[in-house]
């Protein structure tokens, strides 16, 4: 990475190629990163309303008994070479792809206060083969050191791929290789995959903090993964925002969009930090993806609405034709061949 940390530069990884040629690197100003647009932040007064106030669907929240769906996974399809993307729950995905095997987000337990509500469909144990572990940000419910510490440990020669300033954050979980990208950087594989599969680290509009005083000190962002015509979209987290298009003008279209839609209420606290399930499904259709596979919801409680509320906005979505490709709602542990 770029070491001259002046009070304002732009920050990138010399030893990646850029997939977009007018892109400098991410703005680095007195040791914080920032979006491209301005990303809309509650105040402290809509904070302490939102904890003291009346929460329009408290009730209607407690009624929902959305459970996802649940299959416990065979240990052995982590062993085969088929092409499969499997959900292990809020962000974390098992992909294997032309022969290469991908973890995204993995965050496989309860997280600080945080109670997973399904149970994840199979021994971390049984998780091996691992080539790259893919992290988009270093929230606590995507970047979750006890669940990294688990995975290397079956997984020693997996190798981790990481937005700018994550390594030092990894290193408290494990000794593996890391490389870190700005946005629109391809990162580089080992030669027994560079040939099979391509995976660029790409915007979107969110934030970090983990303690009190580490306020956006690591990039956040989207991955991209390409294995001939096949290509996976993963969003990460991501506000609403002129991304998608950037996108979509860089890389052209995916065949799968992995797509956040859970934890969007109240909006005033979580509109500039997640899109809600319309603004997913527009932000599917600006990419002009093929397969929706939605993400983020169901496994831990993080907002206001009711469990089941992003899955039947997104379903209504498809049922009105507003979605445009093709919905494929996983069970936590369903296996999508592609």
């Amino acid at each position: 990475m770029k070491n001259i940390e002046a009070k304002e530069t732009y920050l990138y990884n010399p030893d990646l190629p850029f997939v977009k040629e007018d892109f400098a690197g991410n703005l680095f100003k007195n040791g914080r990163f920032y979006n491209e647009v301005k990303r809309a932040q509650p105040k402290f007064a809509d904070i302490f309303k939102w904890q003291t106030g009346n929460r329009p669907q408290k009730e209607e929240k407690k009624k929902d008994r959305f459970q996802l769906p649940f299959l416990p996974i065979d240990k052995n399809i982590f062993q085969t070479k088929e092409d499969v993307i499997i959900w292990l729950g809020h962000a974390s995905f098992f992909i294997r792809i032309n022969g290469v095997t991908l973890l995204t987000d993995p965050c496989l337990g309860n997280v600080a206060l945080l109670q997973r509500k399904v149970k994840l469909p199979c021994k971390i144990a049984d998780i091996q083969g691992v080539d790259y572990i893919l992290l988009s940000h270093g929230h606590r419910d995507h970047l979750d050191i006890p669940s990294l510490k688990k995975v290397t440990r079956h997984n020693p020669k997996a190798q981790f791929l990481l937005p700018l300033k994550t390594t030092s954050i990894v290193r408290k979980a494990a000794k593996n290789l890391c490389q870190e990208a700005a946005w629109y950087q391809q990162f580089a594989l080992s030669d027994a995959h560079a040939d099979k599969v391509k995976i660029t680290y790409l915007p979107a509009v969110h934030w970090n903090r983990r303690g009190l005083t580490d306020y956006n000190q690591t990039l956040w962002g989207s991955f991209w993964i390409q294995a001939g015509e096949q290509s996976i979209y993963f969003a990460g987290d991501t506000a609403v925002g002129p991304h998608f298009k950037a996108i979509r003008e860089t890389m052209g279209t995916p065949n799968i969009g992995i797509m956040p839609i859970g934890a969007y209420k109240p909006p005033v606290i979580m509109k500039g930090s997640h899109v809600n399930p319309t603004e997913a499904v527009e932000a599917f259709n600006e990419l002009q993806g093929k397969i929706f596979i939605p993400m983020h919801y169901g496994t831990f409680d993080l907002s206001d609405e009711p469990p089941g509320e992003p899955l039947r906005e997104v379903q209504r979505l498809k049922k009105e034709q507003i979605l445009k490709g093709e919905l494929k709602a996983l069970a936590v542990g369903e296996i999508f061949r592609f």
